[in-house]
C-alpha cells in the first residue's frame, strides 16, 4: 500500500497563489505518474492536472491550463501542484493520486489511478 500525504492548502483571496505537496515514502516514487483532482461541495471529484513518470509529459484540465503547474521532485519523493491566480471556483478539497506501472493511457479519469492522499482543502475567497 502507497501512503500520499498532501499538505499546503488554506484560505486564499482571489488572485492569489498556493503551492500544495503531495510526498510518499518509499524508493519507487520516481516510476508513478501523478495526478491532481479536486472536489468541490456537491460536485463530483474532478481532474485537475498530471505528470507522467519522465517528469516531462504533462496534463492540465481546460479551467486550470495557464494558472497551475505540476512539477515534481524525484529526490523528495513530492509532487507539487503550484496555483496562481486563484479563482473563488477553485475552491474544492484537492486530492493527489498516484498511477503505478503499467501505467494508464488515459490521465484525466479517476479510474487511472492506484493510490490516494486524503485530501487537503483549498478555500479562495472573493
Amino acid at each position: 500500500q502507497v501512503q500520499l500525504v498532501e499538505s499546503g492548502g488554506g484560505l486564499v483571496q482571489a488572485g492569489g497563489s498556493l503551492r500544495l505537496s503531495c510526498t510518499t515514502p518509499g524508493r519507487t516514487f520516481s516510476s508513478y505518474s501523478m495526478g491532481w483532482f479536486r472536489q468541490a461541495p456537491g460536485k463530483e471529484r474532478e481532474f485537475v492536472g498530471a505528470m507522467r513518470w519522465n517528469g516531462v509529459t504533462t496534463y492540465y484540465a481546460d479551467s486550470v491550463k495557464g494558472r497551475f503547474t505540476i512539477f515534481r521532485e524525484n529526490a523528495k519523493n513530492t509532487v507539487y501542484l503550484q496555483m496562481n491566480s486563484l479563482k473563488p471556483e477553485d475552491t474544492a478539497v484537492y486530492y493527489c493520486a498516484a498511477d503505478q506501472p503499467p501505467w494508464a493511457q488515459v490521465m484525466g479519469v479517476i479510474s487511472s489511478y492506484d493510490y490516494w492522499g486524503q485530501g487537503t482543502q483549498v478555500t479562495v475567497s472573493s
